[in-house]
């Protein structure tokens, strides 16, 4: 399950409907009605931007097809009929449910008949972090991974994933929770990146972080408070560089769990830049690095 990799500094090592039995006409009469509101409800899903999928029997589809999903979002005491097994599946599949008001969804389908259930779904599959560093071994080249910590902006994960794939980065990593998803507007902004650069969701994020170390990576947080200059450090071989939220940047725990800090100096009046340039700036001095010290 695990392929064993070897870069200049260490040997590391990787991980390779049921319908509810009402009974006779009544079954018939309600299955008609069920027929024909779904129907409805999928001529009016294409109204809807592709990400938001709309409708028991469309949701259930969803879930059962294996597509990406961002989140399930289920209206506050539905719990009668197909939405059970839509629950079911969600859990099944460990997607991150949500509980909102019928007010909500009818505000995001713009009024449009959603039978209390709504998914958003991702434009581009999702990875898992073995297929990123299958990736780099295919190449012959060290791992360089982005780790995004909390970034909740879809401009800025859309930028950083335009210039994740000028700079060579094998993938990109982001939490399940707390953190912006794929979308149509993350698709956008990359100007088509999104189909080249891995995104692999985690769960625990300083978990992960203890993985990659064991398995000899480097890990490099981007902060304002950092030991050295980025131009200081040495950024090459096997690689997470791990950017922080738009406010926030990285948290506590997170960078107890770095290698070490790196810091951009700065000689105006704001003492810090946007995730994404801070993030370019990163991701290409370690491509500079890289190219003169001839590993990419």
């Amino acid at each position: 399950m695990w392929a064993d990799v070897t870069n200049e500094r260490k040997i590391f090592k990787f991980k390779s409907i049921d319908i509810e039995a009402i009974g006779g006409n009544d079954m018939n009469k309600n299955g008609n009605k069920e027929n024909k509101n779904n129907r409805e409800v999928q001529a009016e899903q294409q109204e809807l931007s592709d990400e938001i999928i709309i409708g028991r029997n469309s949701v259930m589809e969803a879930l059962k097809s294996g597509r990406s999903i961002n989140k399930v979002l289920i209206a506050k005491g539905e719990r009668q009929g197909s939405i059970k097994e839509v629950i079911a599946l969600a859990k099944e599949n460990r997607l991150i449910i949500q509980e909102v008001e019928m007010k909500k969804l009818d505000e995001i389908t713009k009024g449009l008949r959603h039978q209390g259930v709504l998914v958003y779904a991702s434009p581009v599959e999702y990875v898992e972090i073995e297929d990123i560093l299958q990736k780099a071994n295919d190449l012959g080249q060290p791992p360089f991974i982005v780790l995004l910590d909390e970034l909740e902006d879809p401009h800025n994960l859309g930028a950083i994933l335009r210039t994740a794939d000028a700079a060579g980065v094998h993938g990109v990593l982001i939490p399940k929770r707390r953190s912006c998803p794929l979308s149509a507007t993350v698709a956008k902004t990359s100007a088509g990146a999104v189909e080249y650069v891995p995104v692999a969701r985690i769960g625990n994020v300083a978990q992960t972080i203890k993985e990659l170390k064991k398995m000899g990576m480097w890990v490099v947080g981007a902060d304002m408070d950092g030991d050295k200059t980025y131009y200081e450090a040495d950024l090459t071989g096997a690689l997470v560089l791990v950017i922080g939220s738009e406010g926030k940047g990285i948290g506590r725990l997170i960078k107890e769990q770095c290698d070490f800090l790196v810091q951009i100096p700065m000689c105006g009046k704001i003492n810090s830049l946007n995730a994404s340039v801070a993030g370019s700036i990163l991701m290409f001095e370690s491509a500079k690095q890289r190219i003169l010290k001839g590993n990419k």
